[in-house]
């Protein structure tokens, strides 16, 4: 089973960077440190998500982070080495790994224990809970589990748990006493304004012994 190398996952979004372009914001993140990213520009046809997953690769490449796409298989496939990360209503774990292979990371997002539980028995390698705590950008998917279910999933489940939703650097610690192997991200980097120490910062955080 393949492993996340990193403790911190920024998520994109394009559209919450204030105004900056992704990609230069991308390698001032991966300067100030390594974390995994995970390209989740949904908007995107294949073939712009592949110009971009380009972009990207030679970043992630340069620094030696790992890179996920969301969802598109077909994409990753593209390009060498790119994992892929799933939606909780996409193709089920055990045809994307067919599709990928055993070399390729895969992960998947889930919203309640339960599916917490089928993600590790089906074979992923990793798992997004959210969203812990509130935040705009996972309204969707209900009220916060909090902290409590956060523990609770990381004692059923050996496979790696990430938290996500409204995460900063005092929550991430909070979700690594719980047992969670690190937090995800997304304007918690992308919106600040200084996005080299925001990195550092959330990278120290995930980082630091529970």
């Amino acid at each position: 089973m393949l492993k996340l190398s990193s403790r911190l996952l920024l998520v994109t979004d394009r559209h919450q960077t204030k105004g900056r372009a992704l990609v230069p914001l991308l390698e001032r993140v991966l300067a100030a440190a390594a974390p995994a990213i995970q390209l989740r520009e949904r908007d995107l046809s294949a073939r712009e998500l592949l110009t971009l997953t380009r972009e990207v690769q030679a970043l992630t490449a340069l620094h030696r982070s790992q890179l996920l796409i969301n969802d598109r298989i077909d994409v990753a496939l593209a390009l060498d080495g790119v994992g892929v990360h799933l939606r909780s209503n996409s193709l089920p774990i055990s045809v994307a790994r067919q599709l990928l292979g055993a070399q390729r990371l895969l992960g998947i997002s889930v919203h309640s224990i339960e599916e917490a539980v089928q993600a590790e028995s089906q074979g992923a390698d990793y798992i997004i809970l959210g969203p812990i705590y509130e935040t705009p950008s996972k309204q969707m998917f209900g009220p916060p589990l909090g902290i409590h279910v956060l523990e609770s999933a990381c004692r059923m489940v050996r496979i790696p748990i990430i938290g996500i939703g409204g995460v900063t650097a005092v929550r991430a610690r909070e979700m690594r006493r719980a047992g969670a192997f690190g937090a995800a991200v997304i304007t918690a980097i992308l919106g600040a304004n200084d996005v080299e120490s925001a990195t550092r910062d959330l990278l120290d955080a995930v980082t630091a012994v529970p």
